[in-house]
């Protein structure tokens, strides 16, 4: 199901929580809201499951307008950041619960549950209690209750964060692979940038209840719209460094377009980490520290006043106190506006 907002608001006295967002999620696709905490993203959840009616805006699900249409009519699923079991009932009771409200007959409630406990892989625990669960498989029930309904829609509200790092990345794996083998229409919300781009086929990145950019995500993170973007996405994140003379005259000939944008803007360049090269040419910066990163390295540096951050290959040795030199790759370096936060370059 195609899902269209028409410029959506959402206030909450004279806070404006939502501003303006207009967005088409396409049919069949995963995608991520992604942002700080307070930019709009749950607000926007709300919305579309119908918890929140917007102040002003339009919300249409295929064709039909379901801004003012009930909760319970509008084919939605939901989970939770808390999963929300019922801890008297068992697994094939937590998740048969949905049908039983719809009156669904008991033979095709059971049938229908262990058919999706089979796709989320809980189809061993339905005689178990959520008490006796991990969180995984909390998570994974959670998921199957949602499911269970034939949603058009599945809205899932920072689902992950109550799980250790190595359930989170099990985890965002089974959603993906749940959500592909299903096809539903699907709205993930996180603040994790790494969690967004490993999951979604879009990313909808948000600042203060409004849309920054919208694209798949390694678009946003090669063509940033502006500096919050290219400071959002990446870990380590991009490295900022501002434009001196003495800097302006050593980067003449790699970036030949600063000598222009300086005249009118105060300027920030921006470098991936991963963007560095190490060479015999180039310009002059300091080993401060060196992290070991498997096949790779991270080494804190001294560039023109700067410390900056460079993922280099692990086959080249550094020392702490070692003068290198540093050159580009073409991809990954940005020069933006000091004052507004525009790409420039």
């Amino acid at each position: 199901m195609k899902v269209t907002l028409e410029n959506i608001s959402k206030n909450f006295g004279h806070t404006k929580a939502v501003n303006n967002f207009s967005a088409v999620l396409p049919d069949g696709n995963l995608i991520c809201l992604l942002g700080p905490s307070g930019c709009g993203k749950t607000t926007i959840l709300n919305m579309l499951c119908g918890i929140l009616n917007p102040t002003s805006g339009k919300i249409f699900f295929d064709n039909e307008d379901v801004t003012a249409l009930p909760s319970d009519l509008r084919g939605i699923g939901m989970v939770f950041q808390n999963y929300a079991l019922y801890p008297h009932m068992s697994v094939l009771e937590n998740i048969c619960f949905p049908l039983e409200v719809q009156k669904v007959p008991k033979k095709e409630r059971k049938e229908r549950a262990e058919e999706i406990a089979r796709l989320v892989h809980v189809e061993e625990l339905l005689s178990r209690f959520p008490g006796e669960l991990s969180g995984g498989q909390q998570q994974r029930v959670a998921i199957a209750r949602a499911l269970v309904k034939k949603p058009k829609l599945l809205l899932m509200d920072e689902p992950l964060s109550n799980l250790d790092a190595r359930l989170r990345l099990e985890m965002r794996e089974e959603i993906r692979r749940i959500q592909i083998e299903t096809g539903v229409t699907t709205v993930f919300v996180t603040h994790d940038q790494d969690e967004a781009m490993a999951i979604s086929d879009n990313i909808i990145l948000l600042k203060e209840g409004q849309m920054v950019q919208e694209g798949k995500c390694q678009d946003l993170y090669n063509n940033p719209a502006n500096q919050f973007v290219a400071d959002f996405l990446g870990n380590p994140p991009v490295n900022k460094i501002e434009i001196t003379e003495e800097l302006e005259k050593a980067l003449k000939k790699t970036l030949p377009a600063i000598a222009e944008l300086k005249k009118s803007h105060s300027l920030i360049l921006a470098v991936r980490p991963e963007s560095f090269l190490f060479g015999k040419k180039g310009l002059e910066a300091k080993v401060l520290n060196i992290s070991q990163m498997g096949k790779e390295q991270i080494l804190t540096l001294s560039l023109y006043g700067n410390n900056v951050r460079a993922i280099l290959n692990s086959d080249d040795e550094f020392e702490d106190g070692q003068i290198i030199n540093l050159s580009f790759k073409e991809k990954g370096l940005f020069l933006f506006d000091k004052a507004t936060g525009e790409r420039l370059f």
